[in-house]
């Protein structure tokens, strides 16, 4: 019998790979005559370096570069052989043929996990670690540069990546602003410095917000990092008045300001669009394309995904939410465990999807913190229960 596990993390509990693993596990102690393949799932953010360099047997190199909130954090760099990748992979994601490809993940240096709960602020994150990642990855003869966005504590529409990149940022008296975080826009008058030439950037990602307004950067994700409801308005307008500032410098077109994606990851991927010619690609197709995903459903018999809270977002184009579509496509069985499951999910997986079956790990009666410090506990009795009861042949 042939399984395939593709699991996303659980978030604030187990790593995509680490759950892959444990699943895997299981099903070979508990089952006679298996084959198990594991592919972990990456939506951008964290692990989207290692699980895409790993898969096609990358190298890794290690760096320290400034955090979210000016903290030393080690990261890493993978590095893939662009023959190594497929025709279709190279085409989704416009990459030339000869060198390597380096995949830096911004949660590695500017991430929401990096930053405690109560330290959370995106008025004084920063993404100058990121841009000491790509400076890395110039340095090392990158060929091109793939880079993730998911998962950020920042909103300073990139520009401390532009200032470690070379940019520069002075008041109106022209005094220099060296920290260039939401918090200090409100005194910069002028932009100006000169960036390094750079391989092509492509920046994966799967959200298509606009930089500004009631579905931009700041209303959308701007309070899961800390910002005040309050003060949403106030960071919007600012970051209008940053954004425009930045076009003039690089006569971006005033379109982008309302492009799809440049509100993903508080616009760090506007701010590398405008001054440094990055293109955005669509996250996830990149992602099954690299993991050969679809070719992997296809091959086997019984598929298990999920995540820490599946809801109605994954099926809008999250990891998850595309297996199950994939498995459907191919008329294959496939188990969802999370650590919760909204009902709206529910009612649409049982209307769309027949052969899905949602399993929720998490138990109600516990707080949030014990069923994230218990997720491996019940994620494994979880998956026991099906494997003994072999639910597949229900």
């Amino acid at each position: 019998m042939r399984f395939l596990v593709a699991f996303d993390k659980f978030k604030d509990a187990l790593s995509a790979g680490y759950v892959c693993r444990l699943a895997s596990e299981h099903l070979e102690s508990g089952l006679p005559n298996v084959r198990v393949s594991e592919i972990p799932l990456t939506d951008g953010g964290e692990g989207f370096c290692d699980i895409l360099t790993g898969a096609v047997g990358g190298r890794f190199s290690s760096h320290i570069v400034e955090g979210p909130l000016g903290q030393p954090v080690d990261v890493r760099i993978g590095y893939v052989e662009l023959g190594l990748l497929s025709s279709k992979v190279r085409e989704l994601a416009n990459l030339p043929s000869e060198g390597e490809v380096a995949v830096l993940e911004m949660a590695s240096a500017a991430g929401l996990e990096q930053v405690p709960e109560p330290l959370r602020d995106p008025w004084s994150a920063s993404t100058f670690g990121v841009g000491e990642l790509v400076l890395h990855a110039v340095e090392d003869g990158a060929a091109a540069i793939l880079l993730g966005i998911g998962g950020s504590a920042t909103n300073d529409l990139g520009f401390g990546a532009l200032r470690a990149l070379g940019l520069r940022f002075f008041d109106d008296e022209d005094y220099e602003i060296e920290n260039v975080c939401p918090g200090a826009w409100s005194g910069i008058a002028r932009i100006s410095g000169e960036l390094p030439e750079l391989p092509p950037l492509r920046i994966a990602c799967d959200v298509d917000n606009p930089l500004l307004g009631s579905t931009g950067a700041s209303a959308s994700y701007g309070p899961q990092k800390g910002l005040l409801a309050e003060d949403i308005l106030q960071m919007d307008s600012e970051m209008a008045r940053m954004a425009s500032m930045l076009s003039d410098q690089f006569g971006a077109k005033k379109d982008m300001l309302t492009a799809p994606g440049t509100g993903a990851a508080g616009g760090f991927g506007f701010g590398l669009s405008v001054a440094c010619g990055g293109c955005f690609v669509e996250g996830f197709p990149l992602v099954s394309a690299w993991l050969e995903l679809e070719e992997q459903i296809n091959d086997a018999e019984i598929i298990l995904t999920g995540e820490g809270r599946f809801d109605s977002t994954s099926l809008r184009g999250k990891g998850p939410g595309k297996v199950l579509e994939l498995a459907h496509l191919a008329g294959k069985p496939v188990f969802v465990l999370a650590g919760s499951v909204s009902e709206e999910s529910r009612r649409e997986v049982r209307e769309v999807f027949p052969r899905a079956f949602l399993h929720s790990i998490g138990r109600p009666e516990l707080s949030l913190e014990e069923n994230l410090s218990r997720t491996e506990e019940f994620f494994e009795q979880t998956l026991q229960k099906i494997v003994k009861d072999k639910e597949w042949t229900m």
